[in-house]
């Protein structure tokens, strides 16, 4: 199998790289433009393998991408590349349009050319999988799950961008004929995660006896999916999937932000004693604009079609989490020394925001 990865360098992006290099075996081109969540450090483990390639290129850029397809001559495309913070993108949007929306049509059409030109056997073997977010669903009510029949509602630019470019792909497949495959997914966490997300974050502020900054009054929800048990399913997508069809992955872990942030306290206090209790750090600051209050997952089709089931359950995988953090302060202390320090991000500077909307319509 040869497959190029795109965002391989980020989050999910690396840990999929890293178990379908080390652990599958399978030939991997790996295409990242090293935004600044993306780590190449996050790849020691299989950068020197003979089964893996990277190219630094922007998904924008249609000459690259093309290069790419020609060089690799791939069997699949596993599309991660994004902007994926939420907060980032109410504060500075212009950048998830891009990518997440050009940056998708761009491979998408350059998928599309490539796959016309296969040989028969090889055409008919070609997938492209689209992985993309539960938070294009918009919010749930107490007690409702996300399936792949509800209808989409996204709330943030981050979501609205994932949405369209969830719309894209599947045109793509509907107009075109390209074998396309989506997934959405829960909220990911695990090793190797850019600390400007809940859990990193709030391990990295407990470790260094910073304010634990919750939004709001704590109780939104999120169905919680360890990265690993993530990767698996995406691998089983692309493998088993049923060409045109989307599917949603989630760990059947629903649970409030509050109680992420006193579990991942009280797990800090066992293994690292502090003077008092962590929980005592957690401060209530302002919410995000537009916070979703609810997602949850129903992941039955994956599980009945695919027979992919998460194997990590909540405690077992953040209980992993913090032991990884606590072990590999070589790779994240640079970040939060020299990228994200921990500041506050998605607040709403409207002078600043005039200043922006100004300049792009000028350029």
């Amino acid at each position: 199998m040869r497959v190029i990865v795109t965002g391989g360098a980020g989050f999910i992006g690396s840990a999929l790289v890293r178990y379908v290099v080390g652990d599958r075996g399978w030939d991997v081109l790996n295409v990242d433009k090293l935004t600044y969540a993306a780590n190449l450090h996050s790849l020691s483990s299989i950068s020197s393998n003979s089964n893996y390639r990277f190219v630094q290129a922007d998904i924008c850029d249609i000459d690259a991408i093309h290069r790419v397809f020609a060089d690799f001559q791939p069997d699949a495309v596993m599309h991660l590349a994004a902007e994926s913070h939420v907060d980032r993108s109410i504060s500075s949007s212009a950048e998830f349009i891009k990518t997440n929306i050009l940056g998708t049509h761009v491979l998408l059409e350059t998928a599309r050319r490539y796959w016309d030109e296969l040989p028969s056997g090889r055409r008919a073997s070609f997938r492209f999988l689209h992985v993309s977010t539960d938070e294009v669903y918009g919010s749930l009510d107490d007690g409702g799950f996300f399936r792949e029949s509800t209808a989409y509602d996204p709330r943030s630019p981050y979501s609205a961008s994932k949405a369209s470019s969830d719309h894209l792909v599947s045109a793509w497949h509907e107009t075109y004929g390209l074998p396309t495959l989506i997934t959405n997914c829960s909220n990911n966490y695990g090793p190797y995660h850019f600390p400007e997300k809940l859990v990193p974050l709030i391990i990295l502020n407990a470790l260094e006896n910073k304010p634990l900054p919750v939004y709001g009054d704590g109780r939104q929800v999120r169905d919680w999916l360890y990265v690993e048990d993530h990767v698996k399913a995406l691998v089983t997508v692309l493998e088993r999937g049923r060409i045109g069809e989307t599917y949603n992955v989630g760990g059947r872990a629903p649970t409030e932000n509050l109680t992420v942030v006193e579990r991942i306290c009280d797990l800090l206090d066992a293994h690292v004693p502090s003077d008092s209790a962590r929980r005592k750090l957690i401060t209530f600051v302002a919410d995000r604009p537009g916070h979703d209050r609810r997602y949850a997952i129903d992941p039955t089709k994956i599980e009945t079609e695919l027979g992919w089931r998460a194997e990590k359950t909540f405690d077992t995988g953040i209980a992993a989490t913090v032991e990884w953090y606590l072990n590999t302060a070589w790779w994240w202390r640079p970040l939060r020394e020299n990228v994200y320090s921990g500041t506050r991000l998605g607040l709403l500077d409207k002078s600043a925001l005039v200043e922006t909307e100004l300049s792009e319509s000028s350029e």
